[in-house]
């Protein structure tokens, strides 16, 4: 019998529970890696444990308890449903979930996939970064460097760009306008990042969500949606300066400045998570109606939805053509 293909799907990572233990297990590795956070080690460290990991535990706890699916994070509950639809929909190749950070693991995903005689390796992460991307990119080198799997592993490096994924945008803005009206904006909210980062490592992430919102704008106006449309960076995490604008600041203005309906798309997020079931959808939710806005809604990610899945495939099939 001829080997599958096979097909691995990557996103960040999440803890396991939500427990102080957990929680902790997660932000160490995170945070540690030198993809995320570039300093120093002997400076870092001290940082992360005595100052950061403190203050950060209790406050993600929190939040976590509120946004906790079926026993779950919603990262890794709508990802488990993805993965699962796709196998459903790919019953030719075998299809993996594997996180950065945490479980599933990627060295057990790859295990699982060391018969496949080919791999397309899809990170999550519709453009691409050295935060996230490139993370994933490097752990699976280092991986298949100790021979865990010698299979051909291709992959994907971002679908910023890519009409189905565009499509699958324009799709979920149609439907929310259709079921809860016309804003008078719709936001665009990226996580943001470090600006040293971009000309320290020539990263191109700014220019992919700059193309990715470009593009949405062309195809919303091409079927005859004609609100403003803006973008902003959401996640700041430190004292450093960060891409900018702001996503807070840019609802807080739009309120002060008379906008009463605004719609918020995080189009970088492949599934929610806490930075838009929390950061978004309950934040920056208070700071927009605190600040005068009578009506907010936030545009769910593309988690397990139909047009998540055509997107996937065409990405698949683009790469065996």
């Amino acid at each position: 019998m001829d080997k599958k293909n096979g097909l691995l799907l990557v996103n960040l990572g999440t803890p396991s529970a939500t427990t102080p233990d957990a929680i902790k297990q997660y932000l160490t590795e995170f945070l540690l890696d030198r993809h995320v956070v570039d300093l120093p080690s002997f400076i870092w460290y001290p940082i992360l444990k005595y100052f950061i990991l403190p203050k950060r535990i209790p406050y993600i706890l929190k939040h976590y308890q509120k946004i906790w699916i079926e026993g779950s994070s919603p990262l890794l509950h709508y990802s488990k449903l993805l993965h699962k639809k796709l196998q459903q929909h790919l019953p030719n190749i075998k299809c993996e979930l594997a996180m950065t950070y945490g479980e599933p693991s990627l060295q057990a995903a790859l295990n699982n996939l060391k018969s496949c005689k080919k791999i397309t390796l899809l990170p999550l992460f519709p453009q691409y970064s050295t935060t996230t991307t490139l993370a994933v990119l490097d752990k699976i080198k280092q991986l298949n460097d100790t021979n865990i799997i010698r299979s051909n592993i291709h992959y994907i490096r971002d679908y910023a760009d890519h009409p189905s994924y565009i499509n699958a945008l324009y799709l979920q803005i149609k439907q929310a306008f259709l079921e809860q009206g016309q804003p008078d904006v719709l936001l665009l909210s990226y996580h943001g990042m470090p600006e040293r980062y971009i000309i320290k490592r020539h990263d191109d992430y700014i220019e992919r969500c700059e193309l990715t919102t470009l593009l949405l704008i062309e195809k919303c106006l091409a079927n005859g949606i004609t609100l403003p449309i803006q973008m902003a960076y959401q996640s700041k995490f430190g004292k450093g300066k960060w891409v900018e604008p702001n996503t807070s600041d840019i609802l807080r203005n739009l309120a002060l400045n008379g906008v009463t309906r605004v719609h918020v798309m995080c189009p970088g997020f492949s599934a929610d998570c806490i930075e838009t079931c929390y950061e978004i959808d309950q934040e920056n939710r208070e700071i927009f109606l605190n600040s005068g806005g009578k009506h907010f809604h936030y545009i769910p990610a593309l988690n397990d939805s139909q047009q998540h899945i055509n997107t996937i495939i065409d990405l698949i099939h683009q790469t065996e053509s």
